[in-house]
């Protein structure tokens, strides 16, 4: 199962990379986040840590697995029989806006119950956090 949303934002890329990885703060401009907390101190690298809960949905460890400069980074969260990988991807537009592109995958032996129970959810969650992220770095 793999879920995708992407946007434009009118906002530089360095602009939109440091509202998104600023994890704490995702609460205030995402309903798809209730609470978010680092698990350690510091800028976002890989195997840092953060603890998300989302409404409707258990609360989840992520950890990162791959970083790149000012343009991506990557994700995991393990529950028993699922593997959730998320991608988060600028892409820099020749009008100084940026493109988002996010992903949310799973696999595992439970990664198609979960889809189909979970799918719609995940869907619209995808989609706002890519809206939200949106209007926060146009807020200006």
């Amino acid at each position: 199962m793999r879920f995708e949303a992407a946007t434009e934002i009118a906002a530089d890329v360095e602009q939109v990379w440091a509202v998104l990885v600023d994890v704490q703060r995702w609460p205030e401009w995402t309903a798809s986040v209730s609470r978010a907390e680092r698990g350690e101190p510091g800028s976002l690298s890989v195997g840092a840590t953060a603890r998300l809960t989302q409404p409707k949905l258990r609360p989840a460890v992520w950890r990162v697995t791959e970083l790149t400069g000012q343009r991506e980074f990557v994700w995991v969260s393990d529950t028993p029989g699922v593997r959730t990988t998320a991608e988060h991807r600028l892409l820099p537009l020749p009008d100084g806006r940026t493109r988002v592109e996010l992903a949310v995958s799973q696999s595992g032996p439970l990664a198609g119950l979960i889809g189909w129970l979970y799918g719609g959810l995940l869907r619209r969650y995808v989609r706002m956090e890519a809206d939200g992220l949106r209007r926060r770095c146009e807020q200006g």
